[in-house]
């Protein structure tokens, strides 16, 4: 046998009394691990006490873990709902809306073009002019979404948040009047449900107003209608002085009632919209 041949061979020998000595270990650690637990289950059951101080522990340190999840699905979750967006990246007609809004009512363009974007999109859905749902929002609130009337309106459309309080439920709650997306969602229902129960968007406003019953709304109705027509101008891409708004009109002196009331005394219709005249311009808005 050769020199070779024995280192060979010892080698073999070392390799193969490593994996013994290997396999012996790892099958001791198991069978010390399986000891471990058993003696500890045994533990547990003679101890009950030992077995409530671990359940309560092991139950602490899942509620932190729930509570690190929870925090970064948030975190998500209101990134993806950020209520801005890129106004150069609108439309030319909504571009120039929001940009108009921005100067007139001195607030950041990014909101404004998301709810400008927003308006169209639920404008096309209802069936009424985006313009015409802006100039609601900017006489209501001047596009303050954390704004609020003696009488309890809340939000960028001034929606009375006690009386259409089921229409948030799908939003998350009451709680989300103060969410500029779903005050404009239900705030827009609830004109919706104004001119169509009035037949006309001037009847509609006082409806929304509250002070369908009244003689007198204000200014209210003029100043919207006033509003969306510099709106169409502004849509239309024509130049309009801006005019900087103060403070956003208000409510008729002290209604004695609100617009679901009126909504539900007045008799309901189920003719189309008529045509409206809006300084001098006839718009038509046909509502489903």
């Amino acid at each position: 046998m050769t020199a070779s041949d024995n280192t060979s061979s010892r080698l073999r020998l070392a390799l193969t009394a490593v994996t013994r000595g290997f396999f012996q270990m790892t099958h001791n650690s198991f069978a010390l691990i399986g000891l471990a637990v058993l003696f500890a289950a045994m533990a547990l059951v003679a101890r009950p006490e030992l077995r409530q101080i671990g359940e309560i522990k092991l139950f602490s340190w899942l509620q932190e873990r729930q509570q690190e999840v929870s925090g970064m699905v948030s975190d998500l979750v209101a990134i993806d709902r950020a209520t801005a967006a890129d106004p150069t990246e609108l439309p030319k007609q909504q571009a120039a809306l929001a940009f108009w809004l921005s100067k007139k009512y001195r607030v950041a363009p990014e909101p404004i073009s998301a709810l400008v974007s927003e308006a169209y999109s639920i404008g096309a859905r209802v069936k009424l002019d985006p313009t015409l749902i802006l100039a609601v929002m900017a006489v209501e609130s001047g596009f303050n979404p954390f704004a609020q009337s003696a009488v309890g309106a809340q939000g960028l459309m001034q929606v009375m948040t006690k009386i259409h309080s089921d229409k948030y439920q799908s939003f998350g709650g009451k709680f989300a009047a103060f969410d500029p997306l779903a005050n404009l969602h239900v705030g827009v229902k609830v004109l919706q449900d104004c001119i169509r129960v009035a037949g006309s968007v001037e009847g509609g406003l006082k409806y929304y107003v509250g002070a369908a019953n009244m003689e007198d709304d204000g200014g209210y109705t003029a100043k919207v209608l006033a509003e969306y027509a510099r709106l169409q101008q502004v849509a239309q891409g024509r130049k309009v002085p801006l005019m900087v708004a103060s403070e956003p009109a208000s409510k008729p002196p002290a209604p004695n009632v609100n617009a679901d009331a009126q909504l539900s005394a007045a008799p309901q219709s189920t003719a189309p919209l008529a045509a409206t005249a809006l300084l001098s311009k006839t718009v038509v808005v046909a509502l489903k």
